[in-house]
């Protein structure tokens, strides 16, 4: 029933899209799920200092594609490779020709991943941690960033490339540096790719940075439809529950998306139209022939509620 649940989040993203994509960009991270009871499969996890869970999230832009409930006594990107490889056979099932962008964060950057992007015609924009090596290789930009900010006080960024390959990796692979000097210090970034195409400014700005965003839609899931509820004793009844809020914020997400266009709350995060626009006192009167719901005549906002029903109905 989960795989199913995921597998129709992926249909529903399929059957949105109305013009044929030319890329499509698929954003994974990992996020904590503090737990504070005996929960099935909780574990400490030291970087969080908490007993919690590890749920995986996919996004493509806005739109949530899985959300899977993981315990945190295992790699970060554990499960990922599998997810990817399904979602990719998928959309090329519909959509052969299509440019598929794998991204993520430094945590996904094993080399069994990267390899099967290379055969299977994806590319990857992966964060990769800095390690004495890769900081030998940019040894001489981060002294010139240094340099440019005892002389300016202002903070330099320098963008370089090399070629790479970590001890476990069967080929060399392009790396993208950013060498960052500020008033704390030397502050070196890099990401590993197979795009050829950009430069390396570009390519960390506008391609990588983005993922970024990816952030807001995990803390509008927690905050704005309570993903991280997950209070049962029992494994898949947490799982059930984490699809059920991924349910609601597609709901939710759908609404801003088709019906709140070019209104008051076109940007609004999930919590906002939860509690501005879901929230309606009402009185439910039933007998044997219908059952009617009389909404607050004091409702703050019914010319726009009256609007987005038409836009909905209508979709």
């Amino acid at each position: 029933m989960i795989f199913d649940a995921n597998a129709l989040m992926v249909e529903k993203f399929i059957e949105s899209q109305v013009v044929l994509p030319t890329e499509i960009i698929l954003d994974f991270d990992a996020t904590v799920d503090e737990v504070h009871g005996h929960q099935e499969n909780r574990h400490f996890h030291g970087y969080y200092a908490n007993y919690c869970f590890l749920p995986l999230h996919v996004f493509c832009g806005d739109h949530l594609l899985v959300s899977y409930l993981r315990p945190s006594n295992i790699d970060g990107s554990k499960h990922a490779w599998a997810i990817l490889s399904l979602l990719v056979k998928r959309f090329r099932r519909t959509w052969p020709t299509v440019k598929i962008i794998f991204r993520g964060d430094s945590g996904f950057c094993r080399d069994l991943m990267l390899r099967w992007c290379e055969r299977h015609a994806v590319t990857y924009i992966v964060g990769i941690a800095q390690n004495n090596r890769l900081n030998t290789f940019s040894q001489e930009r981060q002294k010139l960033a240094a340099e440019n900010y005892n002389k300016t006080k202002e903070k330099q960024r320098i963008f370089s490339e090399f070629n790479y390959a970590a001890k476990s990796w069967k080929n060399e692979r392009r790396v993208i540096t950013k060498s960052e000097h500020t008033d704390k210090g030397a502050n070196p970034r890099y990401i590993v790719t197979n795009e050829k195409k950009c430069t390396p400014q570009a390519l960390y700005e506008e391609h990588y940075c983005s993922r970024g965003d990816m952030e807001n839609r995990i803390k509008e899931i927690k905050r704005g439809v309570f993903s991280d509820r997950t209070s049962c004793h029992r494994w898949w009844p947490n799982q059930l529950r984490l699809i059920f809020s991924s349910m609601a914020y597609i709901l939710i997400e759908s609404t801003r998306r088709i019906a709140l266009k070019n209104t008051e709350l076109a940007a609004a995060q999930c919590a906002t139209i939860r509690l501005k626009l879901y929230k309606i006192g009402a009185i439910i009167l039933r007998n044997t022939r219908r059952i009617r719901f009389l909404l607050s005549s004091h409702y703050p906002k019914p010319l726009l509620f009256l609007e987005i029903t038409k836009r909905l109905c209508s979709a």
